[in-house]
């Protein structure tokens, strides 16, 4: 993820217990950024979530900006891994299905993260515009191809790359966005097993008939 000089982590000799300490550090951030937002959270909040100094977390993020970007910077890099999956030499049905167990599953496991995402780009994305512009951009291109391949071999119906990709994103990680909706209308969530496995299949359903030649 692409990052300006005063947006990166200091660069810092990686040992068990400086990763144990990063960690530490970006779970509290994101349980504050998440409950204060961007300006109603101080680093000393943030280290004090994370039992540490505030000097000990300036070690490892310069700045309170830094700390946030590579708050959203997990997230995206989380998101993008089941993204680089899709590969024009696997079947579209078994690669896409995947894809979006997988997003439900983030949407399961990191709902905070998702929610503050989604406040980031709302708010314009002022701090992650460039990392959306350039690395996310480039990744969807190389995906789109794969998916205009499906597509050209006759695997995929003619859709518009770019939407089944939005479609995916938007459905997937409403179920974290608006949980409480959710459960409001529902009566459940993805924290219940039941309900988890009910919306990967519906979510997959829905999505693939749309796609899938017929």
């Amino acid at each position: 993820m692409t990052q300006s000089p005063r947006t990166q982590p200091r660069p810092v000799r990686k040992t068990r217990a400086g990763e144990a300490n990063e960690s530490r550090i970006l779970d509290a951030a994101l349980g504050a950024f998440a409950e204060r937002g961007f300006h109603g959270t101080s680093l000393a909040d943030v280290a004090s979530a994370a039992g540490l100094s505030k000097p000990n977390l300036l070690y490892y993020f310069r700045s309170k900006e830094a700390l946030y970007v590579a708050v959203l910077g997990r997230t995206l890099e989380a998101w993008l891994d089941p993204l680089r999956a899709l590969d024009a030499a696997r079947d579209p049905r078994e690669a896409l299905a995947e894809y979006v167990a997988r997003k439900l599953a983030l949407s399961r496991d990191a709902p905070l993260a998702s929610r503050l995402f989604a406040t980031e780009i709302l708010q314009g994305a002022p701090r992650l515009m460039a990392v959306l512009e350039g690395d996310l951009a480039d990744l969807v291109a190389s995906k789109t191809a794969v998916i205009r391949r499906w597509i050209a071999d006759g695997r995929l119906a003619p859709v518009d790359p770019h939407h089944l990709i939005f479609a995916i994103w938007a459905t997937t990680q409403h179920y974290a966005d608006f949980a409480v909706q959710v459960r409001a209308v529902s009566g459940g969530d993805l924290s219940d097993p039941e309900f988890h496995a009910e919306t990967v299949a519906a979510v997959t359903r829905m999505l693939l008939e749309g796609a899938l030649p017929r």
